[in-house]
């Protein structure tokens, strides 16, 4: 415990400096940063999901509407046929009356002995009872669009594909929502949660704002000059920051026991970095030094003892739940089903919940048996990842306290950088293969404890996210280090046709083969880019080439944007997972706009796959 005392000593440093660099600012500024989020002030001890013993961690409380809508959402997996459900549509509907007339209403409908209803009783219910999911979200035009932006896309000089990128532009007026006067006046009729001002929706069945989509979203803006509703984006997600403690996965009430990968630091540097808006650093400063705190807490840290006897802390996906996620409560049971007992039930459960809160849902990389489902163990994983994010948001904290004269809390943070730089050379970093692999926790292991690291510890399967470290300065700067890495990126498989797959593993799970995601493809292309390597900047130009024909392909195949692509096959959108491919679709948007921006396209190219 000493070890570990000591190694989180910083961490505590951090937020002293804070406190005491800002003792004589406005008290509610203060406020924001010494107030712990909910779940830190509990004296919890996660369990391994491998190990004896209940499960023992934290669990956020959720709504009495949300617990009934789980019941709704039963009865219509009972009630239709399963290729026809989807379980999100039911817990996203609102209520037309008090929950406790409706809940009256409902245990009064005639049901056969497994829950289910005749069709039409249950159709004749839900529209007595309730709206239909989305219509909590009101259109509203974006206070900055213009049909074609002064100086948009200046290198796209191909008319076929300036015509196509001035569509996918367009898109942002499709997806701009508000959040209507029901949601602020009678909050208790609905999952939707109020936000302050109107932002983005990625699209489809995702109707809500979503924590890590807004990262790519944003970029888009920026590319399309939509400067302002680029910080409406971040108001709203700093809105929730301070009214939970931490970013949510999604503004609805269902996901308040969990966050997604934190790029809020991200989506605030780039925004200044367009505008210079120093008021923006400001107000948002505060707030990520609260994130900050909140995934470095105990939940989300673990101390590794390396083989040159240092201690590196770093940080994991742990979601306050332990249960069935009430936007797929239906199917999770189902999954849960083989469990023969309610402690490894809730154990399954809290890690479905935790790769929700990693984005990567699902994945093969979260299973320690990659053919079994219910093998997920992903809060028993040190995500190469999510680390990355936490450097960069450690840099940007750092690189936002040195704008507005913080330089105590400026050096405090570059120091914590530097310190997980050392931790990426010692925990993540793979030699042979050239890349940076996630680290395995010890099975049955004691998460309060050290652990030592051990080489057969890290997973050494090939997946996209082994790239993502790529995108930090700290790595990219490194002209060798990339020049390997690029190497192994050009050996590694994951390279296809239409860009990069996400794992060399066809699973039928959609964060594997051959599915290939926006988020992915930017963040290793931008950080080949950035780097002094002709080779790796090649191999940059020629993957957002990839990427931007298959989603050029597809568009004119299908008339609209994917969440996801078949990167096998260009102008293929994407498949697998629980449910129906997606379309819209705010990331794919952004990145789009983002590399169309960086790297155009000449005038005499070829956009078709051929």
């Amino acid at each position: 415990m000493f070890i570990r005392l000591n190694i989180l000593f910083f961490h505590s440093t951090v937020i002293y400096h804070l406190l005491s660099l800002l003792s004589e600012r406005p008290p509610h500024l203060l406020s924001l940063l010494s107030e712990r989020p909910p779940m830190a002030a509990a004296n919890h001890s996660p369990s391994s999901p491998y190990s004896c013993g209940k499960d023992s961690g934290p669990v956020i409380p959720t709504t009495s509407l949300v617990t009934f809508l789980e019941r709704i959402q039963e009865t219509a997996f009972q009630t239709y046929e399963r290729s026809k459900f989807d379980h999100k549509d039911f817990i996203d509907l609102s209520l037309k009356f008090d929950l406790s007339t409706t809940v009256k209403a409902f245990d009064e409908i005639s049901k056969t002995e497994n829950g289910s209803v005749s069709t039409k009783d249950f159709e004749e219910f839900i529209g007595k009872w309730f709206k239909s999911a989305g219509e909590d979200l009101v259109y509203v035009e974006p206070m900055d669009f213009e049909t074609e932006p002064h100086g948009f896309l200046p290198k796209v000089e191909n008319p076929e594909v300036r015509a196509w990128a001035l569509e996918v532009h367009g898109l942002w007026k499709k997806l701009s929502r508000e959040v209507s006067s029901s949601v602020h006046d009678h909050p208790e009729l609905h999952t939707l949660l109020p936000l302050p001002v109107p932002g983005m929706i990625p699209g489809s069945r995702f109707r809500e704002v979503y924590y890590w989509d807004s990262y790519w979203v944003i970029r888009g803006l920026l590319a399309s000059k939509m400067h302002e509703t680029a910080k409406a984006i971040v108001t709203n997600l700093i809105s929730l920051l301070d009214t939970y403690g931490y970013v949510l996965n999604g503004a609805r009430a269902y996901y308040t026991n969990r966050s997604q990968p934190p790029l809020l630091s991200a989506m605030v540097y780039e925004i200044y970095n367009r505008t210079g808006d120093v008021d923006l650093v400001k107000k948002a400063l505060p707030a990520l030094l609260k994130e900050y705190q909140f995934w470095n807490s105990e939940i989300h840290t673990m101390i590794i003892h390396d083989a040159e006897n240092c201690n590196h802390s770093l940080n994991r996906y742990y979601a306050m739940w332990n249960k069935p996620r009430p936007e797929a409560s239906a199917i999770d049971k189902r999954f849960a089903s083989k469990f023969l007992n309610v402690n490894e039930k809730q154990k399954f459960y809290r890690e479905l919940a935790s790769t929700a809160e990693s984005g990567w849902d699902f994945s093969t990389r979260w299973m320690r048996n990659p053919s079994e489902f219910t093998s997920l163990s992903t809060t028993t994983i040190l995500p190469v990842d999510l680390n990355a994010f936490i450097l960069r948001m450690e840099l940007d904290i750092a690189f936002f306290a040195k704008i507005v004269g913080e330089d105590a809390i400026a050096e405090d943070f570059l120091t914590a950088s530097h310190t997980r730089k050392k931790a990426f050379n010692s925990v993540f970093w793979n030699e042979n293969m050239g890349q940076w692999v996630d680290y395995w926790l010890n099975y049955g292991a004691e998460p309060k404890e050290p652990q030592t690291w051990e080489a057969q510890n890290q997973n050494q399967n090939v997946f996209a996210s082994n790239f993502v470290p790529l995108w930090i300065d700290l790595f990219n700067s490194d002209t060798p280090l990339v020049e390997k890495v690029t190497r192994s990126l050009q050996s590694s498989g994951l390279l296809c046709a239409a860009g990069i797959a996400t794992s060399l593993t066809n699973s039928g799970h959609q964060w594997d083969f051959p599915n290939g995601w926006a988020p992915i493809q930017h963040m290793i292309v931008e950080g080949l880019w950035r780097s002094a390597s002709i080779e790796a900047r090649k191999v940059a130009r020629d993957i957002a080439e990839r990427w931007i024909r298959a989603n050029y392909v597809a568009y004119k195949k299908t008339g609209t944007m994917h969440e996801k692509y078949n990167v096998e096959k260009c102008g293929e959108y994407g498949a697998g997972g629980i449910y129906r491919p997606q379309t819209g679709f705010g990331w794919s948007n952004g990145v789009v706009l983002t590399f169309l921006e960086e790297f155009g396209w000449p005038k005499d190219q070829n956009i078709d796959c051929n």
